[in-house]
């Protein structure tokens, strides 16, 4: 089941192959003033139909991208390597999506895992 989303303004739209089943929210410095909610998925599983306002974010390291929509400001998504094993796996790069932008979506109705991102990195 394709499910779809976008930012406020439309300048990115995104499609995903299925819907997140949970979410993490980090409490790190960045996350935490942005409030985004991510779903984390394979790049093979995302298509993204439009992203012409798109700006980024490095902080750090610059291990990835934090995006947003140069129009209307949303958060939209992150490039980063997969983390799962507590190293950066760069042979796995994982796309999390701000999944507060799927469209039709009670993001309030699947678990919310939280991170300590403030103390982890």
């Amino acid at each position: 089941m394709i499910v779809k989303g976008s930012c406020h303004c439309g300048a990115t739209r995104f499609e995903l192959a299925f819907e997140p089943e949970s979410v993490t929210e980090c409490n790190c410095s960045i996350c935490s003033k942005r409030g985004g909610l991510w779903a984390y998925y394979s790049p093979a599983d995302v298509t993204f139909t439009r992203d012409e306002a798109k700006a980024s974010y490095e902080w750090g390291a610059k291990v990835g991208s934090h995006n947003f929509c140069a129009r209307c400001g949303c958060t939209t998504y992150g490039e980063f390597p997969d983390f799962s094993t507590g190293e950066p796996d760069y042979d796995r790069p994982r796309l999390s999506i701000n999944a507060r932008l799927i469209d039709d979506f009670d993001v309030a109705s699947i678990p919310v895992e939280r991170i300590d991102g403030k103390n982890l990195w």
